[in-house]
């Protein structure tokens, strides 16, 4: 088994405004060994990191990605909720991977919304696959949509694909998607529903497996000794002492 890998949770977002520049450029102050960011889609298709369902961090709560064009979101300041932050507008997904995909492994969310026309969902789907590259190297892409995947791996038969869990999922859950999906490289579990049943469910499919957010010296101390393939936190500086001690 090898060590788990330590992942910077939209960079270093407790440092730096999350999935900006500089949020990444902090974690990687860190020997970490890879960074989780998300990937939305803007008014005019194109691919930018932000994690939100709306922009409330940038005083438009009623506002989302999708209501603007990317010349529009680069002239806001994504920075502007943290506090001492410079401004910084919007980051591209292009950008990202041609910064990042050489220094570290990188784990590109997919965050394809309910209220999207179905078309738009693949639109992003095919430009975060194109950007990643024939070989992934390094990059992982997730979801929590589950149809996202299926399509994805359609595109791309070979391209490392892995399912997001929520909270409320348990093991059964897992077991159901993976039985049924044996495409999916693995799965990205909350860190509550983390235990020995769905590890050892994973691990006898031949499957990796990825936890979200583990922060606590408890969370993170479970997730090593359960020797997930990669935990994911806002803390990765803390994880990376406890996993290296």
């Amino acid at each position: 088994m090898s060590k788990t890998l330590i992942y910077a949770h939209r960079g270093a977002n407790r440092e730096a405004a999350e999935n900006t520049r500089t949020a990444f450029e902090r974690a990687l102050t860190y020997p970490i060994d890879g960074i989780e960011t998300d990937v939305q889609l803007t008014r005019d298709e194109v691919a930018v990191l932000w994690h939100d369902r709306d922009l409330k961090k940038l005083g438009l709560p009623d506002k989302r990605i999708d209501d603007y064009d990317y010349r529009q979101l680069r002239a806001m300041n994504f920075a502007g909720h943290f506090p001492g932050a410079q401004p910084e507008g919007v980051m591209r997904l292009r950008e990202f991977v041609a910064a990042y995909r050489a220094r570290c492994g990188l784990l590109l969310e997919i965050k394809n919304r309910g209220w999207e026309d179905v078309a738009r969902h693949e639109i992003k789907v095919r430009q975060t696959l194109a950007l990643a590259g024939e070989e992934a190297d390094g990059v992982l892409i997730s979801s929590f949509n589950l149809d996202s995947l299926v399509y994805a791996h359609g595109v791309a038969p070979d391209f490392p694909l892995v399912l997001n869990l929520e909270p409320e999922h348990t093991v059964d859950d897992a077991r159901r998607a993976l039985d049924a999906h044996p495409f999916l490289h693995g799965l990205c579990v909350e860190i509550s529903t983390l235990d020995v049943n769905m590890v050892d469910s994973l691990r006898s499919r031949g499957k990796s497996i990825a936890v979200y957010t583990c922060d606590s010296d408890a969370e993170i101390a479970r997730a090593l000794m359960l020797e997930v393939d990669i935990l994911i936190s806002d803390v990765p500086q803390k994880a990376l002492r406890m996993r290296d001690r």
